[in-house]
């Protein structure tokens, strides 16, 4: 994996970026990561819907849905 030094970052660009990490659980280079994720995902067009979506959302986390039992299908109709 790369990395990389970002120099002149404002002291008001740093502070939002730090909050912005906290609010979501993660440290700041971990934020950073997140952000280029999704700038580079929804400017891309040749990324897919889907791609793109799931790039915006996965780092909110998921969720876990209870699926219902289904019910049993009724006897079709008779045609006579």
């Amino acid at each position: 994996m790369a990395s990389m030094t970002i120099r002149n970052l404002s002291d008001e660009i740093k502070q939002r970026l730090r909050i912005q990490a906290a609010e979501h659980g993660h440290s700041m280079e971990e934020e950073v990561r997140v952000i280029l994720r999704v700038a580079l995902a929804i400017n891309n067009p040749r990324m897919k819907l889907a791609q793109s979506i799931r790039a915006r959302f996965e780092p909110l986390g998921g969720v876990e849905l209870d699926i219902p039992p289904r019910e049993p299908m009724r006897d079709p109709p008779e045609l006579g």
